[in-house]
C-alpha cells in the first residue's frame, strides 16, 4: 500500500485503482489500532478513528486538497504519485 503522507502518528496511504468499494477520492489513514477510509472531502466512509486525529486528517486533507486529488487521479489509473512530505 504506497504511503502518501505521514504525520502526527498518523500514515495516509493511498491505492492503485481503488474505486470499487468506496465511490468518491478518498485515503486510508492508520493511527495505532485504528483504520479508517476518509474522502477527500473529510467525510468517514468505512472503519473508526478518535475524534483528535479526525480532525487532524481532516484538516490535512483540507490543507493538500490540491495535491491529493492529484495523487487519486494518478492512482486510479494505476500511476505512481508523489509522497507529501508534512510541513516544518
Amino acid at each position: 500500500m504506497p504511503e502518501l503522507s505521514r504525520f502526527a502518528g498518523i500514515i495516509v496511504y493511498m491505492l492503485f485503482c481503488d474505486i470499487g468499494q468506496h465511490n468518491k477520492p478518498h485515503v486510508h489513514v492508520y493511527y495505532g489500532e485504528y483504520e479508517a477510509a476518509v474522502a477527500v472531502d473529510g467525510e468517514l466512509l468505512a472503519g473508526s478513528m478518535p475524534h483528535k486525529q479526525l480532525k487532524i486528517v481532516q484538516g490535512w486533507l483540507a490543507f493538500h486538497e490540491e495535491e491529493v486529488y492529484k495523487a487519486w487521479n494518478l492512482a486510479v489509473r494505476g500511476e505512481h504519485f508523489e509522497k507529501i512530505e508534512p510541513m516544518k
